[in-house]
């Protein structure tokens, strides 16, 4: 995905070995993330892009009571926390005239946090500033998760991610 769309400011690649440790990714991303970020989520069935929004939603204190799952039949979930968080699944849209009627436009104008799952069905030049996180499984419960950032904030994101450190992520 990430060559689709243009040149790549910055890569970050990540093994986890646990879909905790996947989630503890995602939420060290919705402890240093500012407002307006976009995040281009690919990768097969399981491969754990839904792990990584619970924790990005833990990251941004969304309330435990709301139970975080992959919005495939409602399309798109909101949620309050410090920045609103926006988890759309496109898994289901077959045409990309739908995305208007989903108002998909007018939440990536938004100022709040949008995790978009298969993200690769989205036009090539929709989006400009944006995260893209590819999650390939290499094994029932490890991941290699490559980030890669388009746009100044972006990278500043990813850069500050790398220098986090958590014993079970390499």
């Amino acid at each position: 995905m990430a060559n689709e769309f243009q040149a790549s400011n910055f890569n970050y690649q990540v093994s986890t070995d646990s879909v905790e440790d996947t989630k503890i990714l995602g939420e060290r991303v919705g402890l240093i993330v500012n407002s307006g970020l976009i995040l281009a989520l690919t990768g097969n069935l399981g491969s754990g892009k839904t792990s990584f929004v619970q924790g990005l939603a833990r990251g941004l204190n969304v309330p435990e009571n709301y139970y975080i799952t992959s919005p495939t039949y409602t399309l798109i979930n909101e949620y309050p926390g410090r920045h609103r968080l926006f988890h759309v699944d496109l898994y289901r849209i077959g045409d990309p005239t739908d995305f208007e009627d989903l108002g998909l436009y007018d939440i990536l104008a938004t100022k709040g946090i949008v995790a978009i799952e298969w993200a690769d069905r989205l036009a090539n030049d929709l989006l400009t500033e944006y995260v893209a996180v590819e999650f390939e499984m290499s094994n029932r419960d490890s991941r290699n998760i490559l980030l890669t950032a388009y746009g100044r904030d972006e990278t500043n994101l990813l850069k500050k991610l790398r220098n986090m450190k958590h014993p079970n992520i390499s």
